[in-house]
């Protein structure tokens, strides 16, 4: 016997709705866009130090969306720029003079910056040895002194603001990295360096003394490059802005990074305009 016609037509509605909902049961969750990031950074350490440090933020980014992300160092400034710039990276941590320059250059793009006590903020210090003599930054006039990068023109105006300028020291030297000057400063190869305040703390122990400070200034960047899909630069930012201290797991990749950071914050280009004003007559 033949199932009437209204009845065959119930059956198949039934039929239909019940996959429709085993197909929704069944579908696999949707994620934020998967894809390999590289991520750069200036060289602030030596590239094992680097690696060391950059690690434990890499891998929290890896973790936390379904982006493959792995880190490529670069030995100085410049490089950092370009390999962002030319997409070699495609998220940077940079200073501010290099993203100043990665942004006229390439048109990056700013996404947070790392914060201290909640501001997006750090100050570069003139650090010189506990016992030296030296209290002022006007006393180094005629001794010897220690930059990091040759291109971080942020460090010579910063000096030269606290009233040195480079023609009054007996010699200079571009160390690239703070961590550089400091053993140099404390080995007594240099009689003072400039230092980011959270270096110059990290060395108090051993005898680094700041006798002069810079205001605070905005603070290095996380930059993309332009061509990144806004899916994948908004999960970046996402995850990074969710990155706090209040966690065991946060506080941890956190000092691995730098123990003086705390968390994350949206910066915008303009906050990089007073930098952009210091380091104009030395361009």
């Amino acid at each position: 016997m033949k199932p009437k016609r209204g009845m065959a037509q119930a059956v198949l509605v039934a039929l239909l709705v019940g996959a429709t909902h085993s197909l929704a049961w069944a579908a696999p969750k949707q994620h934020t866009p998967t894809g390999q990031v590289t991520m750069g950074s200036v060289a602030m350490d030596i590239p094992v130090e680097m690696i060391k440090r950059m690690s434990a933020l890499t891998n929290y980014l890896a973790l936390s969306t379904d982006l493959n992300i792995r880190f490529r160092p670069s030995p100085n400034l410049g490089s950092a720029v370009e390999d962002l710039g030319t997409g070699q990276t495609q998220i940077a941590y940079l200073t501010p003079v290099a993203y100043i320059e990665a942004r006229k250059k390439y048109g990056v793009i700013p996404l947070v910056a790392p914060t201290i006590q909640g501001r997006p903020a750090f100050s570069l210090v003139i650090g010189v040895k506990a016992g030296s003599g030296i209290a002022t930054p006007a006393d180094l006039k005629g001794k010897r002194f220690a930059f990091g990068d040759e291109k971080a023109l942020l460090q010579r105006a910063s000096v030269e603001s606290m009233g040195v300028k480079m023609a009054d020291f007996s010699r200079f030297a571009y160390l690239k990295h703070y961590d550089n000057i400091a053993k140099a400063v404390l080995a007594g190869d240099f009689d003072g360096g400039i230092l980011k305040d959270s270096v110059a703390d990290d060395f108090k122990s051993q005898g680094i003394v700041v006798i002069g400070s810079t205001p605070p200034l905005p603070s290095y960047i996380f930059a993309v490059n332009p061509g990144m899909p806004v899916a994948v630069r908004n999960t970046l930012r996402d995850a990074l802005l969710a990155l706090k201290k209040t966690t065991p797991d946060g506080s941890a990749t956190l000092e691995a990074f730098d123990r003086a950071y705390d968390g994350f914050a949206v910066v915008d280009d303009q906050a990089y305009d007073p930098v952009r004003k210091l380091i104009q007559p030395y361009q």
